[in-house]
């Protein structure tokens, strides 16, 4: 009678050690899977933003405007932003009071021109433009001598316009018409200064060239 009674405890905890034991492996397997479907998701994300990387326009040619100004001298005038797809002509691409480029920064320019031009060309959608900044020292006398000074202004913001408008010249190069009207010039004057330095600083002296697929 006391092997019968003994008996049905022996199944029972036999039962809930299979039940433990395979409790244990159905978590192990999910888990498992779950890590597998994690791994995979992680995968495709970096495969797609690697191939993302690669066939983005705007990188592209970022990069390869780099490396141009990286290969020569061109980047002690003109910087290349990877990030935000934008070239800073910096203030010694113009005589002081003047729209005209100098000679080096025109040398500089064409280095980059050919890939400028390619970028408006191969994509309908895009645009470049190109921003004239000046610093916040005032304008004391209009300026007239359109032959010397490249323009007529008598305040930074006509002035800051034209320095965008020469720029613009130099960029268009032997571009046709309606590919250059995709080139837009502004002009801001001293309403943007550099973050961090002094409104007064000649850096602020810059011509910005946006290039956007907008």
């Amino acid at each position: 009678a006391q092997l019968v009674k003994e008996k049905p405890s022996e199944w029972i905890a036999i039962s809930d050690l299979m039940a433990g034991v395979m409790a244990v492996m159905m978590l192990l397997l999910v888990l498992a899977i779950m890590q597998k479907g994690a791994s995979e998701l992680k995968y495709k994300q970096e495969l797609e933003q690697s191939k993302s990387h690669l066939e983005d326009p705007l990188k592209k040619i970022s990069q390869n405007i780099k490396n141009i100004l990286n290969s020569g001298n061109a980047n002690a005038l003109i910087e290349m932003d990877l990030q935000h797809s934008r070239l800073t002509l910096r203030d010694g691409v113009f005589e002081k009071g003047s729209a005209c480029l100098t000679p080096e920064a025109q040398v500089a320019v064409q280095s980059v021109q050919n890939q400028l031009a390619s970028f408006l060309k191969e994509h309908s959608r895009s645009k470049i433009l190109v921003e004239g900044y000046t610093d916040n020292l005032p304008v004391k006398n209009p300026v007239t001598d359109f032959r010397r000074f490249c323009t007529v202004y008598d305040d930074n913001y006509t002035l800051s316009a034209a320095r965008a408008r020469e720029a613009r010249k130099a960029i268009i190069g032997t571009l046709d018409e309606a590919t250059a009207r995709r080139i837009i010039v502004a002009g801001y004057g001293d309403s943007s200064p550099l973050p961090g330095i002094d409104p007064s600083d000649a850096r602020n002296r810059r011509v910005e060239v946006q290039l956007t697929l907008h």
